[in-house]
């Protein structure tokens, strides 16, 4: 048994690319960066920034070129694919990630005008995979206090207890 899996939490290094195919189905490409920070055997900060290269397919694909935007945070699931291309006469190698989920997480910049409504629209959160549209999908979720309120009770003495739950 093999797994070819990779899970990324990133920043949108540019705005991302939109391009169709000639049979009409689409493709976005965007690079995202990921950061991890140490302190060094000197009690110095260090920082290393990653970038990686992701590719998405189809109706997914269109949904992601129409709402991300360079800085906004995202949730990238996929598998590794390295493929090979010609160049100046020169065979180049390139590995990128090709996303089967896509997060939309926090909300959009404030300097792109985006309110609250704005957030909900564009993902603020919402879960992107198989081509399934956010808006579809914030519709079929009851809102948090909806099923805050339509759970259960308990009788064990915790219902009190729900605000001092970190989560």
């Amino acid at each position: 048994m093999t797994v070819n899996r990779v899970l990324l939490i990133g920043n949108l290094g540019r705005d991302p690319e939109l391009k169709y195919f000639d049979d009409g189905s689409a493709v976005c490409n965007f690079s995202i960066a990921t950061s991890r920070t140490w302190k060094s055997r000197d009690g110095e900060k260090q920082e290393e920034t990653e970038w990686h290269r992701i590719a998405v397919f189809g109706k997914l694909a269109e949904v992601c070129g129409e709402y991300l935007k360079k800085g906004r945070t995202v949730y990238i699931e996929g598998r590794l694919r390295t493929r090979q291309y010609e160049k100046d006469g020169a065979t180049h190698y390139t590995t990128e990630i090709v996303a089967e989920e896509v997060k939309f997480l926090g909300g959009r910049r404030d300097d792109e005008g985006g309110g609250d409504g704005e957030q909900q629209r564009g993902g603020g959160g919402g879960q992107q995979r198989g081509g399934y549209g956010q808006q579809r999908q914030q519709q079929q979720r009851p809102a948090p206090q909806q099923r805050q309120q339509s759970a259960p009770k308990s009788n064990t003495g915790f219902d009190d207890m729900d605000d001092d739950i970190p989560f």
